[in-house]
């Protein structure tokens, strides 16, 4: 069987002939570029010293390669935009040494000159001459963002300030896209998943647009959480006017692609915490769902698609308005957050979504635990998850740096002896 083919019946709810993995595919299912060096020095597929890509600049996501997938047996893999969080593209690659000595690879717009405190700052679009968007600290792992929020008067506030970063795709894009998903379709038997960004309403991580240079409307985080109780006509408006510029470049990215994508990642809102919803369910329904529904309804009656949520912590109360609102598949699958028994979730609603993740818990179990502790729970978790199909093998978010080697290796040692049928 194909890995393709093992995605597509596992995404129908159908067993194939084991459990599809994916590693890398989308922002959120990657691993730290520390870690995937030392797993593939683990594995023996470079030689000491060898550098990685940073894929991902902001989470500084390693590059998953051929080699890599081949030796785990990842069955996905990702096409996304040309340009990345930052505003740059992934090009004119440089060398670069992380804090903890792991050698790496970066974009030739990556800032590389830490501060005189040692912080490593970050610019949109590799521009130093605009203010910084992003920090990473002294002795960190990835980058926060800079919140560079103007004085706000309401009398003045204009929707479409805060949708200067979403833009009708270009047709450089679109080539960029077209020629990806042909490479990808004709030269491997991977699913492809599509990350075009654009229809991910709310989503926290990119409310203060790390990619703009001079960030206008409400982009500090605090003050964009409080506005969708106090500002909601102006968050619906943002929404509403996002959403018709998605639409528009769904609609051009199928027309280049066609249904040679399996799956297109839609949104990484989150409305878990650890210990319950963000926001109720209700909240929910009135100012995000309808806007989900109308991009979900539109791939679903236009293409071939399936379409994937991401939204960490406990999300049990909000998956049945997730099914209602068109969702194929669920993301991270995040166990440890109250109310998101792995059991219960499989009997609930396995035949009504496919779970993504869930694999591993990264939080205690992948870092902190022994070997021996990730190869029962990811026994578990494929017993659990695997059966009847609707399950696609993953960690729970991306796997973090510091992760020990050992248990990265037990962790797709356990994989292998389970995953099959």
């Amino acid at each position: 069987m194909t890995s393709r083919e093992r995605v597509h019946l596992a995404l129908n709810h159908k067993q194939p002939d084991r459990v599809p993995l994916d590693l890398g595919a989308t922002s959120v299912t990657g691993m730290h570029v520390t870690s995937v060096y030392k797993l593939r020095q683990a594995l023996g597929l470079d030689e000491p010293g060898t550098p990685v890509k940073v894929v991902e600049p902001y989470q500084m996501l390693g590059e998953i390669k051929p080699d890599l997938m081949e030796a785990l047996g990842v069955d996905v893999v990702s096409v996304g935009m040309p340009k990345n969080m930052f505003g740059f593209e992934n090009k004119d690659w440089k060398p670069w040494t992380f804090w903890d000595g792991t050698p790496v690879l970066v974009p030739g717009d990556f800032n590389t000159d830490p501060e005189p405190n040692g912080d490593l700052l970050m610019y949109p679009e590799g521009d130093k001459s605009a203010p910084p968007s992003g920090r990473m600290p002294k002795g960190g792992f990835y980058f926060d963002a800079i919140v560079r929020q103007e004085p706000i008067d309401d009398d003045k506030l204009n929707p479409e300030d805060n949708v200067e970063e979403f833009k009708p795709i270009s047709d450089w894009e679109l080539e960029h896209i077209k020629k990806e998903v042909d490479r990808l379709y004709n030269e491997t038997d991977k699913a492809i998943v599509g990350s075009f960004g654009g229809t991910s309403f709310g989503d926290i991580a990119f409310v203060p647009a790390p990619q703009l240079k001079y960030p206008k409307g409400i982009r500090d985080i605090e003050e964009w959480y409080m506005s969708t109780v106090t500002r909601k006509e102006y968050v619906r408006e943002v929404f509403e006017r996002q959403c018709e510029i998605a639409l528009n470049n769904l609609a051009k990215i199928h027309q280049v692609v066609g249904d040679k994508i399996s799956v297109v990642f839609i949104t990484g809102t989150d409305f878990g915490m650890q210990t319950g919803p963000f926001i109720s369910p209700a909240a929910y329904r009135d100012l995000y769902q309808p806007f989900h529904r109308r991009i979900n309804d539109w791939i679903h009656e236009n293409t071939n698609w399936k379409t994937f949520i991401h939204s960490c912590g406990s999300v049990v109360e909000f998956i049945p308005d997730f099914i209602d609102a068109g969702f194929d598949i669920l993301n991270p699958v995040q166990c440890s957050a109250v109310g998101m028994d792995p059991e219960t979730l499989k009997e609930r609603f396995g035949d009504k979504i496919t779970f993504w993740g869930g694999g591993v818990d990264t939080q205690k179990t992948l870092p902190f635990g022994t070997p021996e502790d990730v190869r029962k729970e990811v026994a578990e978790r494929i017993r659990v998850f695997g059966k009847g199909g609707g399950f696609v093998f993953n960690s729970i978010h991306n796997i973090q740096a510091r992760t020990p080697v050992e248990n990265l290796v037990a962790f797709y040692e356990a994989f292998k002896e389970h995953a099959w049928y």
